[in-house]
């Protein structure tokens, strides 16, 4: 990614587009799921569970630029996508249970806080500068 921008602003534009894949992803794969299952539980299981593997090798490889096959870093990085589900979950919750919002909105809500709690999660501790374990 361009030159001009600090690093850890480069590292946020990656990390929104390669988010923005893996959403993709997640939901295009649980419409095509959906059908073949009678609830909506494993659906939604398996899909974020492709989307993490496909936000975890192209963050590793375009937004960090470290290398993909680190067993110690998948780990913690489904570990932290585990816990961005469930700030998601929660805050959508929160939202709305406490406002009169559309639940859309508050699902807008819960993937911004989790967004950013996921990218500091992952910045900070899963691809810390200079880790390479």
């Amino acid at each position: 990614m361009g030159g001009g921008l600090p690093r850890l602003a480069r590292q946020a534009l990656g990390y929104l587009m390669t988010g923005g894949l893996a959403a993709v992803v997640d939901i295009g794969g649980f419409h095509l799921l959906a059908p073949q299952f009678s609830g909506v539980l494993w659906p939604a299981v398996l899909s974020f569970l492709v989307a993490a593997v496909v936000n975890y090798t192209l963050s590793s490889l375009w937004v960090y630029r470290r290398q993909w096959r680190s067993l110690r870093r998948a780990a913690l990085f489904l570990l932290f996508a585990c816990v961005g589900l469930a700030i998601n979950a929660g805050v959508t919750w929160a939202i709305a249970g406490a406002l009169p919002v559309h639940p859309t909105l508050a699902k807008v809500g819960g993937v911004g806080i989790a967004f950013v709690a996921n990218f500091l999660m992952n910045t900070f501790i899963v691809f810390r500068a200079g880790d390479d374990r």
